[in-house]
C-alpha cells in the first residue's frame, strides 16, 4: 500500500481511540457527547479482532495460506493473559485461597500445576503469550510446509488444529477452567482495577498502539525483498522453487509472525471482555476472521483492519435486534462481496497510479507464473 494509505490507517486507528478516550474522560456522563465505558471496551474488542484479521491477511493475502485455525493462536494468547489475571485475584476469590484459582479449589486440586508457575508476574504472561503460540506455529508450520501440504488440505489441517485445542481445553483436568474458562478478574499490574474507566481507556489506547505497531511490522515485511518473494511463492510456488528459493522457509516465517500477532490480539482481548473460555478456539471464529479479511480487502493490510471493525460493529448492532439472523446476514454479505467486490471494500477507494512502487501488487493482479518470476528477479 502507499505511504499515504498507511499513514491514514494509523491515523484512523490512533485518532479514533484517542477521540473515544477524550469523550469518555472529558465529558460529563449526562452529556450527549459522552461515550460510555462499555463503548470504550467494545472499541478495544474490535481492535483486538483487527489484530487477528491482520495476522490472517499476512498469511492468506501475501503467502496464499488460507488458515482456518488462526483462532487457536488468538485464544492461546488470551489464556496466557487470563492465567496472569487469575493469579492476581489471590484471597479475593470465592474460596479465598491465596495460591489456587477458585475452579481448582472447587475441583479439589491441592497444588498449582507446574505450567501455572510464574504467571503472577506480568512479563512471564507476555512472554508466554508470544512463545507458546509462536512455538506451536513453528512446529506445525515446519511439518506442514516441509511436507509441501498446500491448498484445501492445509486449510483442513489448520481447522483440525484449533478443533483439537477446543476439545482439550474443555477438559477440567487440563487445569484451564474447563468449559467455564477463566473469569472474575479483579486487577492487573499491582492493583490497577480492571473495572475503572481509566483502565478501560488505557487498554483501548494500548490496543490501538500495538495494532499500529503490528501494521507497520507487516507492512515492512511485505514491502521488503522478503515480501516480494513471498508474493511470488503465493502466485507460482513451483517457479519460485525452480529459481533457487526455498518457499517453505518464507512461508514459515510469515506463519510464525502471523501467529504471534494473533496471540497479542488475544492477550489484549481478555482484560477488556473479562473472560476467556474454550469457545474462542471454535473453528467458526477462524472462519469469521477470514470473512473479515475478504470483506475488507485481501492482501491490503488496511482492508483487514477495516473489515474486522466494520463487520464486528455490524454484528453488535444486528445481534441486538435480530440475533438469530446474524449468521445469514454475514453469509450473504460474504457472497455479495465475493461476487461484486472481489477486492473488498478497500477496492472501492481510488488508487494512485504510482502505488505500485510502494507495495507488491494485490492478489488479483499477479496470477501468472511469469509475473511471479518477475517479482523474484526484480
Amino acid at each position: 500500500m502507499s505511504r499515504l494509505a498507511a499513514t491514514l490507517t494509523i491515523a484512523c486507528v490512533l485518532g479514533s481511540a484517542l477521540l473515544l478516550i477524550v469523550l469518555n474522560q472529558a465529558t460529563p456522563p449526562g452529556s450527549a457527547a459522552h461515550v460510555s465505558t462499555y463503548a470504550v471496551s467494545l472499541a478495544g474488542k474490535y481492535l483486538s479482532y483487527a489484530m487477528l484479521a491482520l495476522a490472517v491477511d499476512l498469511v492468506w493475502g501475501f503467502a496464499g495460506i488460507l488458515s482456518l485455525g488462526h483462532a487457536a493462536f488468538f485464544a492461546l494468547g488470551g489464556y496466557a493473559m487470563g492465567m496472569y489475571l487469575m493469579r492476581q485475584i489471590g484471597t479475593r476469590g470465592v474460596y479465598a485461597n491465596p495460591d489456587l484459582p477458585d475452579f481448582m479449589v472447587f475441583l479439589n486440586w491441592h497444588e498449582l500445576p507446574w505450567y501455572w508457575w510464574g504467571f503472577n508476574w506480568f512479563p512471564v504472561a507476555v512472554l508466554a503469550a508470544l512463545l507458546v503460540p509462536g512455538i506451536l506455529a513453528l512446529v506445525f508450520g515446519w511439518l506442514a510446509f516441509r511436507s509441501r501440504v498446500t491448498g484445501v488440505y492445509l486449510s483442513i489441517i489448520t481447522q483440525a488444529l484449533t478443533y483439537a485445542l477446543l476439545l482439550a481445553f474443555f477438559r477440567n483436568d487440563m487445569g484451564f477452567g474447563g468449559n467455564n474458562g477463566l473469569t472474575d478478574f479483579k486487577d492487573m499490574l499491582g492493583g490497577i482495577s480492571l473495572q475503572s474507566d481509566a483502565t478501560r481507556c488505557g487498554l483501548l489506547l494500548a490496543t490501538a498502539i500495538l495494532l499500529s505497531a503490528a501494521f507497520l511490522l507487516t507492512r515492512a515485511m511485505v514491502l521488503s525483498r522478503y515480501g516480494k518473494v513471498l508474493v511470488a511463492v503465493r502466485d507460482a510456488e513451483s517457479r519460485t522453487r525452480f529459481l533457487g528459493y526455498r518457499p517453505e522457509r518464507y512461508k514459515l516465517v510469515a506463519w510464525v509472525v502471523s501467529a504471534m500477532i494473533a496471540s497479542i490480539g488475544g492477550a489484549l482481548y481478555v482484560p477488556q471482555v473479562g473472560i476467556i473460555n474454550p469457545g474462542e478456539f471454535a473453528p467458526a471464529n477462524s472462519i469469521e476472521a477470514v470473512i473479515w479479511v475478504a470483506i475488507g480487502g485481501r492482501g491490503t493490510l488496511s482492508g483487514a483492519i477495516l473489515g474486522a471493525v466494520l463487520v464486528n460493529f455490524g454484528k453488535t448492532l444486528f445481534t441486538g435486534a435480530l440475533p438469530e439472523l446474524w449468521l445469514f446476514a454475514l453469509g450473504g454479505l460474504f457472497i455479495a462481496v465475493t461476487l461484486f467486490l472481489p477486492n473488498g471494500i478497500i477496492g472501492l477507494l481510488p488508487r494512485r497510479k504510482d502505488a505500485a512502487v510502494d507495495e507488491p501488487e494485490q492478489p488479483p493482479v499477479l496470477t501468472t507464473s511469469e509475473a511471479a518470476a518477475r517479482e523474484v528477479t526484480s
